[in-house]
């Protein structure tokens, strides 16, 4: 599994492996039933804290994406079946209302931020995952 951190970034690293790993399911280049490292192992090869990536699996688990086995580690949840529900959607809401107040105010025109919102969703149909 490649993951690029950006330890700059204003975005939490546990942030940021936590949406490497969604997007990585969304295309298909993590697929269901896959094992990923162990949480000292992922930690060691990224050169970050263990508890951070104990951070990433435990939400990622409380959210359905993977499950956890006392002997065979973390898989990408093979029975997937991540449903939209009220939380959910009104997450999306306020996370889209200050991704569009951003590039509003940036100057980003209607059409162009909908050509984003586009080619990345086609990205994922595109990988089979509609």
């Amino acid at each position: 599994m490649l993951l690029q951190i950006e330890f700059e970034s204003d975005i939490p690293i546990y942030l940021q492996i936590k949406n490497q790993i969604i997007r990585g399911i969304a295309t298909g280049s993590l697929r269901l039933g896959e094992d990923l490292p162990s949480v000292r192992q992922l930690a060691s090869d990224i050169g970050i804290n263990f508890h951070t990536v104990n951070k990433v699996y435990t939400q990622l688990r409380q959210e359905g994406w993977v499950v956890v086995h006392r002997k065979s580690g973390v898989m990408i949840n093979p029975e997937l079946k991540v449903e939209k529900n009220t939380d959910y959607i009104a997450s999306l809401e306020d996370s889209l209302s200050n991704i569009t107040a951003e590039a509003f105010l940036r100057g980003v025109t209607k059409e162009a931020f909908f050509h984003i919102v586009e080619k990345h969703y086609a990205g994922y149909i595109k990988e089979g995952r509609e």
